[in-house]
């Protein structure tokens, strides 16, 4: 007898399929042979590490196995996909796990795994409360930064815009002038557009009225300067003295004596050309002819002779006591008197120039009578004292270079050419040519600056301005 043999064991079919051996389903159905291909032995199913993505349809099944498995999505991930509920499980397989659950005994998925794809069951806790003090910086790094506001260590952040100042509308400029306070630099540009503003009445006149007084001082000079030369030529020294001083001596007196003449006309000049700056100012421009006609140019001619005379009569005190103390046999106190009289006599001479400055504007632009206006100039420069002395100052040497440039060349020329002489009539004339176009210049401008300086001023003290801009507005188009 052959000894039992044990049964073979069962094989693993897909549920809904026919066994291999022809053993009957559980539902007691006859088996249908199969292949005698045996199948692969079921994996135990892994615990899934993280969640798989919705996939393509999986291919279909070879022959044999059974229908298609579900689409991903029927299981848990990582898992055979579910049987269908019409289909019990095999025999000591117990049921089915629920839909969308993993198997028992494999835990729960771990949380934080996003969103739970559609038919996977309840969604998962997420990650739960962060840890504490996420969001706030580390101990150490100081507050966190306020939104907008630059890193720290990176300077200080954009600007904030700055309140613009208040808008001012530009100054009324009919002339040669903006009509508001002016500056060093405006003055200076307004006495180039004066000349140029009206060059007929400031060089036409200018050079008419220079060119007579040098001519007077020219034929004085001849005369004056001949006649001392000879004298002092007479008395020289031959072991002295070199020959020809007499005749340098002899001139250097001669224009000395003959300096009042062209003083007079160029403070006339100065009087008659504010006229025409005045003018300018507003836009305007008067004829010779017109500027002529101003009778209080004389009044300018006496203020400027009073204060010449007082002038040389304090000089002249001056030196009676210097010689007085001389004569006396005092020779120290003569020089300590003479020094300090001096110093102080130049000081005087400086402060009442600059204290009447304005007095020749005034005189000519103004109908008032001759000492109130005299009175007002002097009122006018109390508080603008330096100011005029410096921009005066400035402008005196500014011309005074220009003059020298101009006489010198001329007065070397003259004694070339004339053997030296300069009481020579033609050494006379060509230093009489350099006068009137140094003379000219020098007076043109600088009366020019002292009307504009006599404008600026009243501007700044009683709004001069204001009455300038209304005569401008009226005037005819």
């Amino acid at each position: 007898m052959t000894s039992p043999q044990d049964p073979p064991p069962p094989v693993w079919a897909a549920p809904g399929s026919a066994s291999g051996s022809g053993t009957p389903s559980d539902e007691g159905a006859p088996a249908t042979p199969s292949a005698p291909s045996t199948p692969a032995a079921p994996q135990a199913p892994q615990a899934p590490d993280t969640a798989v993505p919705p996939a393509a349809a999986p291919p279909a099944p070879p022959t044999g196995w059974g229908p298609a498995p579900a689409a991903p999505g029927a299981g848990a991930p990582g898992y055979p996909p579910v049987p269908s509920a019409a289909v019990p499980p095999p025999a000591g397989y117990g049921p089915f796990p629920a839909h969308g659950t993993p198997p028992p005994g494999y835990g729960t998925p771990p949380p934080g795994y996003g969103a739970q794809p559609p038919g996977y069951g309840p969604q998962p806790p997420g990650y739960g409360t962060p840890p504490p003090g996420y969001g706030t910086p580390p101990p150490g790094y100081g507050p966190a930064p306020v939104h907008g506001a630059p890193p720290a260590g990176y300077g200080p952040g954009r600007p904030q815009p700055v309140p613009a100042a208040q808008w001012r509308p530009p100054a009324l400029q009919p002339g040669i002038i903006p009509l508001r306070p002016l500056g060093l630099g405006e003055i200076l540009d307004g006495a180039f557009r004066a000349i140029r503003a009206n060059p007929s009445v400031m060089f036409g006149l200018a050079a008419l009225v220079m060119s007579i007084a040098v001519a007077v001082q020219a034929i004085l000079t001849w005369y004056v300067g001949g006649q001392l030369s000879g004298a002092f030529t007479d008395l020289q020294d031959d072991e002295l003295v070199y020959d020809g001083t007499g005749d340098l001596i002899g001139s250097s007196i001669a224009q000395f004596i003959t300096l009042p003449v062209t003083a007079i006309a160029s403070t006339a000049l100065t009087g008659l050309l504010v006229v025409s700056v005045s003018r300018s100012v507003l836009g305007r421009k008067v004829s010779i002819s017109e500027v002529l006609r101003s009778r209080r140019v004389w009044a300018v001619v006496g203020f400027t002779m009073l204060v010449s005379l007082a002038a040389v009569v304090a000089l002249g005190l001056i030196v009676g006591a210097v010689w007085l103390l001389a004569s006396a046999d005092q020779p120290l106190a003569a020089g300590f008197v003479g020094l300090v009289a001096g110093v102080a006599y130049l000081l005087a001479l400086v402060w009442v120039s600059v204290r009447t400055l304005l007095v020749t504007p005034a005189l000519m632009l103004e109908e008032r009578p001759f000492w109130p206006t005299i009175k007002r100039s002097w009122l006018l420069t109390r508080r603008s004292f330096w100011r005029l002395l410096g921009i005066y100052l400035l402008t005196s040497i500014m011309v005074g270079i220009a003059a020298e440039i101009i006489v010198y060349p001329a007065a070397i020329i003259g004694l070339i050419a004339f053997d030296g002489d300069p009481t020579s009539l033609g050494a006379i004339a060509v230093n009489s040519v350099g006068s009137v176009i140094a003379q000219t210049l020098t007076t043109v401008f600088l009366s020019s600056v002292v009307a504009l300086l006599y404008i600026d001023v009243r501007m700044r003290r009683e709004g001069l301005d204001l009455e300038l801009a209304r005569a401008a507005s009226e005037q005819p188009a």
